[in-house]
């Protein structure tokens, strides 16, 4: 008989973590909300290691997940495709030492030729990144967790403590909501707030980090970001903010204001100074959260994470 598993939240990190373990185990998944009405849905969601650099085991876990996603995109209906990401450094200031080229897996990444780069730029990188289209990769995995069994139950969960006994194990998943669930003040809720433009194609994922700006062709639209605004509790949009992103967007290209304005988001990222993926101490309860705004570029590598301390945990 399979080894029954609750997954407490339906974000990147939970949907990952059963996709992983839904040949092995039977798997119950309880959240609140599920795609569409999640921060996962929010995501720009191109593969790169966001504000993770710090903690050498992103490395690992970013490379496989990288990896997952190679594999993933042979499947059209995944809507993930390999893209070029261009990461630049504007003239007059100074680059934060690079430890993100660390995180990038052999071949992905070449340094640009001057000739290459714009007038205004110093440095730049031509990275190849997973770009992950949320509104149609997430349904796609719901899809195929639902056809392998996995149930998928609407509860807002209170106490971790109340599964524990009725199930062999306890994943939690649930991001900003284990800091209540936790009591975990070291996670702080992190705004990051987009503009939509109207979809074109052909673009290039852009990536500037000290102006800040970043700007990420998808299907359904161009976002345009984006904001790091630490301990704001609101995932609400400021029109002056708004503003400001799409200017920063059309001084480096021009061409954008062509695209029509069709809307905004804001999302709270889970950031905690390092990711918590561990076994609690004298339970059966596994950590898996505080990814930040590196959710899906470590998904599937700390879902692998999670997937090692079950099996030591069921297998001792």
């Amino acid at each position: 008989m399979s080894k029954k598993i609750a997954i407490i939240g339906a974000g990147i990190s939970g949907l990952s973590s059963a996709y992983l373990l839904c040949n092995d185990y039977s798997i119950k998944i309880f959240a609140k909300q599920f795609s569409p009405e999640i921060t996962s849905n929010k995501a720009a969601a191109f593969w790169f290691p966001y504000h993770i650099r710090n903690d050498i085991r992103g490395i690992e876990w970013c490379k496989k997940c990288y990896a997952r996603y190679e594999q993933l995109m042979q499947d059209e209906n995944t809507g993930i495709s390999m893209q070029q990401l261009k990461k630049v450094v504007r003239d007059n200031v100074e680059e934060s030492e690079p430890i993100w080229v660390d995180f990038m897996p052999e071949g992905s990444c070449r340094m640009m030729d001057k000739e290459e780069l714009d007038e205004g730029y110093s440095k730049g990188y031509d990275i190849q990144v997973p770009l992950i289209e949320t509104q149609i990769f997430l349904p796609y995995l719901m899809t195929y967790l639902k056809n392998s069994g996995v149930e998928f139950i609407t509860e807002e969960v209170t106490e971790l403590s109340a599964f524990k006994d009725s199930f062999d194990a306890v994943i939690n998943c649930t991001g900003l909501g284990a800091r209540m669930l936790c009591h975990d003040e070291t996670l702080i809720p992190v705004r990051g707030q987009v503009a939509l433009l109207s979809p074109q194609k052909g673009l290039s994922i852009f990536l500037d980090n000290e102006k800040p700006l970043y700007i990420v062709p998808r299907k359904d639209a161009i976002i345009v970001g984006g904001t790091y605004e630490e301990n704001i509790f609101t995932a609400t949009t400021e029109p002056s903010t708004i503003e400001r992103l799409l200017n920063n967007a059309f001084e480096v290209f021009p061409a954008l204001k062509e695209q029509e304005v069709i809307g905004s988001w804001a999302g709270l990222r889970p950031y905690r100074p390092e990711v918590r993926v561990e076994l609690e101490s004298g339970t059966n309860i596994i950590h898996n959260y505080g990814h930040g705004g590196s959710g899906f570029s470590l998904a599937f590598g700390c879902a692998d994470e999670v997937r090692k301390i079950l099996q030591s945990l069921i297998n001792p």
